[in-house]
């Protein structure tokens, strides 16, 4: 495989990557009462030791009582918690990498298997995380407001704590897509709409309040999906138009990357080119993208959950898509997973060694 052009470097503000391998935010549950312990800080400095390019983490969630639907699930607020990040980004740039969070709002969700549960009840823009299904409050424009100030809040602390950027995560059906939907939001006041314009105002007051926060030179990224965990199939923009509809009031609130979320990154969103969700951001809008989605894998992620395993495959349409210019950077979820050597597997041309993936790798922070 030729893969010479994701060993070159990128540089757009804040960030300054040696390639242009992101490891994907990938949810871990190993983070008792909030608090990243020293096992996740091992777990990523040994992804930075495998020269992934950016670190982007798994989510962790905003200061609001139900941001989480899990006990076990990082915050990105309080004294113990922010400490337990401070030492996971300096051990990664300890060992040379460069790592941003995923800061989250999960809004209405299902309750955790567990049985945990917040202290309030979930919340989101119609108390609705898919048609039908109520299981939270509707946002009083209060909480909408406190709601945004704490993505602020959370993005200014991860500037303070050393990292190199930060992620929005705006996508697979939680509280920033939940406003972006039809079926969640159906709101009629201006964080409403009929149109996906309209119902974008919100994500992109989170990104305004982010940007006012941390500053011009801090880079931003927001993740974003067409599909819907209750609905793989659906589109939010049906057409280009649509999608310049939603995507260019992010960039114009001062979005800076888009990390446009597929289940299959070769699969084309619109008839007529095979451009992907990426390419097309990236086309529409000029911004920087990361593409996502079964990157050096057979298999997809929910059939992991059945017990399917996946095989290493090739990474050559992947290559010629870079290549192209589709996108900038390239997120690889489950093979940083299982190997945190599979970049540096993949930059030396040690095919042999990869290891795929099983679902057996979920269960555990792999460090070698």
């Amino acid at each position: 495989m030729n893969t010479n052009n994701l060993f070159t470097p990128f540089k757009l503000k804040t960030l300054d990557l040696k390639n242009r391998i992101v490891m994907a935010p990938m949810t871990r549950s190993f983070s008792p009462n909030g608090i990243p312990t020293p096992a996740v800080a091992d777990y990523y400095k040994a992804r930075a030791k495998g020269e992934a390019g950016l670190i982007l983490s798994e989510g962790t969630v905003i200061n609001r009582p139900s941001s989480s639907n899990d006990a076990n699930i990082p915050h990105f607020y309080g004294a113990d918690s922010l400490a337990g990040w401070k030492r996971v980004v300096d051990g990664v740039h300890a060992a040379g990498g460069k790592m941003g969070p995923q800061i989250w709002h999960m809004g209405v969700m299902d309750n955790h298997h567990s049985g945990w549960l917040p202290p309030v009840p979930f919340e989101g823009p119609s108390g609705l995380n898919r048609p039908g299904f109520s299981n939270g409050n509707t946002m009083s424009i209060k909480d909408i407001q406190d709601t945004i100030y704490a993505f602020g809040q959370a993005a200014l602390d991860a500037k303070n704590a050393g990292f190199d950027t930060v992620e929005i995560h705006g996508a697979h059906g939680y509280l920033i897509d939940q406003f972006f939907w039809e079926e969640t939001n159906l709101r009629t006041d201006e964080y409403g709409g009929k149109t996906l314009a309209e119902r974008t105002r919100f994500a992109t007051d989170v990104i305004k309040e982010v940007r006012r926060q941390v500053g011009e030179d801090f880079a931003i990224i927001i993740r974003l999906s067409q599909f819907k965990p209750s609905n793989y199939d659906y589109k939010l923009a049906n057409n280009v138009k649509e999608m310049e509809a939603w995507l260019q009031p992010l960039v114009d609130a001062g979005a800076d990357v888009l990390h446009c979320s597929q289940r299959r990154f070769w699969e084309p969103e619109f008839e007529g080119s095979d451009l992907n969700f990426a390419g097309w951001a990236k086309k529409i809008t000029g911004s920087a993208t990361i593409t996502v989605g079964s990157v050096g894998l057979t298999g997809e992620f929910m059939a992991a959950f059945a017990g399917e395993s996946s095989q290493p495959s090739s990474l050559d349409e992947l290559n010629r898509r870079l290549d192209r210019g589709d996108f900038d950077l390239v997120a690889v979820g489950r093979p940083i997973l299982a190997d945190p050597n599979w970049p540096l597997k993949i930059k030396n041309n040690r095919t042999s060694e990869l290891i795929g993936f099983s679902k057996e790798a979920l269960g555990e922070l792999i460090v070698q």
